[in-house]
């Protein structure tokens, strides 16, 4: 029986956000190790995707009373998943270049907004290029759709082709929201994120008397949009200006992630400050190249902060608001850098901005497109690159018993934001993909390997230095540049600890001062006094 249901106010915003040079689509590139079996993985997604996922076979059809989700009668999954081959003997260039060309092409709005497209012969291997409206979710539910489609195990049974049926059996829809339902709970879904805003405005969603609780939240909103709106543009640089419809894509060789995680700890940060420091570097070191000025220069980055709270797991939709990161590219020295970073971070998460963000989406999906159009641009104008960091599965997987080497995607970009950075953790590796308008940067293939090199200045610096003792994050800051740069409270004294017999960490430390920001960029290894020697634990990847 065919259904028709109301599309809710936030996804009605993504479906008409679509412009000629920024089109609302998901981007995704997975490479496998070896040639798809292109039977097994259509009955897979037959199975595991429309079966399971009713919206995968629903159209969006936008009327004058608003927008919806029908049931398409003429559905056909070979319409949705299509081989395509590369030349022979092409590599990675020219699936990079597929994946640009594909991120202009619109999708067929008469049929259910996604579609695959499986390149059988790469490498040996194979890869396929994914594309799904934003309207139909977001990142973080599209992450969980794709893992349904996987195994653990190559030798999980074949899927076998889905009988058909009418029956909605197993199917979660995502309900349709309105603007005070958004917002309220968007303020409650804060709490599962781990913000003390969140905390603080849990029961918001389960209050009865909402307008109260509208009432005790209202003035931290409206000081945030007031906020908001008077935010002045970023640094004007290449990454600016108007967009267009070619669009370049690239993305780096995978990156450990426990180094990463070895780094962040000694040095008192998360992973996301590293990675997020990581690409300040590399816009930094790009900028440089093309001889443009960087200094004074903040790159300000649209981030997703994900709002699903537990009873929105296994639905579609979109449940995420924005927080705007300012980038200090001005800034020279790593650690000065990561420091900042973190610090910024950490003042958003004490933010009204992301459930904002999403009441606002919810605010345009509700108004005429002119409105919504306008104001989003207004938004987008103030910022030049959208950033997101999304946790993987740190096991490999499979996916019609065939093993997944790599897995890379791009969210898109609104307005006239030309630059997306996306960063992808699997199987205990970090991924750091970029797509640009060629108008912004035309050969990212030159900027994808700098976000590993910054890291890897990170990593060697810290090196360099004396280290005798488990870290004290605050100590460490101190020593490195002989003052905190952050405002970040000092440590309680404490009890010296009995001193161990060596360091439990790959990077443990007291450490000595660093060098200055000219002395980083030189590569000099800083104070040449002499020191007591001391054994330095080094990663594998830097030992020779």
């Amino acid at each position: 029986m065919l259904r028709r249901e109301k599309m809710s106010a936030v996804d009605t915003a993504w479906l008409r956000m679509d412009r000629p040079t920024n089109l609302m689509m998901i981007l995704g590139v997975m490479v496998f190790a070896r040639r798809m079996d292109f039977d097994r993985l259509r009955n897979t997604i037959a199975a595991r995707l429309v079966g399971r996922y009713r919206r995968f076979r629903q159209c969006a059809v936008q009327e004058v009373g608003g927008a919806f989700w029908e049931d398409d009668p003429d559905f056909d999954i070979d319409a949705h998943l299509r081989r395509r081959a590369l030349p022979q003997g092409s590599g990675k260039a020219a699936l990079q270049a597929l994946a640009g060309e594909l991120a202009v092409q619109p999708l067929n709005p008469g049929k259910p907004l996604w579609r695959f497209d499986l390149i059988e012969d790469y490498e040996g291997g194979s890869a396929m290029v994914v594309r799904i409206h934003h309207s139909i979710a977001d990142g973080i539910a599209l992450v969980g759709v794709v893992l349904s489609l996987t195994d653990l195990s190559p030798d999980a049974p074949p899927q076998k082709p889905p009988q058909a049926s009418n029956d909605d059996e197993g199917e979660v829809d995502e309900p349709s929201r309105g603007l005070l339902e958004t917002l309220a709970e968007a303020l409650g879904s804060a709490f599962h994120a781990g913000s003390d805003l969140g905390s603080k405005a849990l029961t918001l969603a389960q209050d009865p008397d909402r307008l109260q609780t509208y009432g005790q939240y209202g003035i931290g909103l409206l000081a945030e949009l007031a906020k908001l709106l008077a935010m002045p543009p970023d640094s004007p640089t290449s990454l600016k200006g108007h967009t267009g419809t070619v669009k370049r894509v690239a993305w780096s060789d995978p990156m450990p992630l426990g180094e990463v995680k070895a780094l962040g700890k000694a040095l008192g940060c998360s992973v996301n400050d590293v990675l997020l420091s990581a690409v300040a570097g590399a816009f930094r070191a790009y900028l440089q190249q093309k001889g443009e000025s960087v200094a004074g220069v903040e790159v300000r980055a649209m981030v997703p902060v994900n709002l699903r709270s537990a009873r929105d797991e296994g639905t579609l939709g979109n449940r995420f608001g924005l927080v705007t990161l300012s980038l200090p590219i001005w800034e020279a020295n790593p650690f000065a850098r990561l420091f900042l970073v973190r610090e910024r971070m950490n003042e958003l998460k004490h933010s009204f901005q992301p459930p904002l963000t999403l009441g606002v989406l919810a605010a345009g999906g509700l108004a005429p497109k002119l409105v919504q159009q306008a104001f989003l641009d207004m938004l987008a104008a103030k910022a030049s690159a959208v950033m997101t960091n999304v946790p993987g599965p740190k096991q490999p997987l499979y996916l019609a018993g065939n093993r997944l080497d790599q897995c890379m995607f791009w969210v898109p970009q609104s307005g006239d934001i030309g630059v997306g950075i996306s960063i992808l953790s699997y199987n205990d590796a970090v991924q750091f993909s970029l797509i640009s308008d060629r108008h912004f940067i035309p050969d990212p293939e030159t900027v994808a390997p700098l976000f590993a090199a910054e890291f890897e200045k990170m990593m060697l610096a810290l090196l360099m230095l004396e280290w005798d003792q488990p870290v004290d994050p605050i100590l460490a800051e101190e020593k490195l540049f002989g003052r905190r740069i952050t405002g970040v409270p000092a440590a309680a004294p404490r009890k010296p600890a009995r001193r161990k017999a060596a360091p439990r960490s790959p990077i443990a430390a007291t450490v000595s001062p660093a060098p200055s920001a000219g002395d980083m960029d030189s590569g000099s290894a800083g104070d040449p006094t002499p020191r007591p020697t001391t054994v330095r634990r080094i990663p594998k990847r830097f030992r020779t």
